[in-house]
């Protein structure tokens, strides 16, 4: 599983991504839920060579990217838990 993860995350739901150029349910499970968290965490998270978007701006780009670069079940899912999701960045944000 762990490796799946690595090695997948980075495949687009529409054959786009990288390393395999997979689509669709040929991408593992497991990564395909990797890839939601991932620019997640990449998009409401500062970088040293970025802000961070806030919460509307990041559901927003995933909203847009289902069926394209996110497998759209889900990722509909993964926005229904926009509210626990809030809640988990707020809480370490703030430490």
């Amino acid at each position: 599983m762990a490796i799946n993860v690595a090695h997948f995350h980075h495949e687009k739901w529409n054959g786009q991504g990288y390393p395999e150029k997979l689509s669709g349910n040929q991408i593992p499970f497991e990564a395909r839920i990797m890839a939601l968290a991932d620019v997640f965490d990449a998009l409401v998270s500062r970088r040293c060579y970025k802000d961070s978007f806030s919460y509307d701006k990041a559901f927003q780009i995933i909203e847009e990217s289902l069926g394209s670069h996110f497998d759209p079940e889900l990722g509909k899912i993964f926005i229904q838990c926009r509210p626990q999701l809030e809640e988990l960045y707020n809480t370490y944000q703030a430490e």
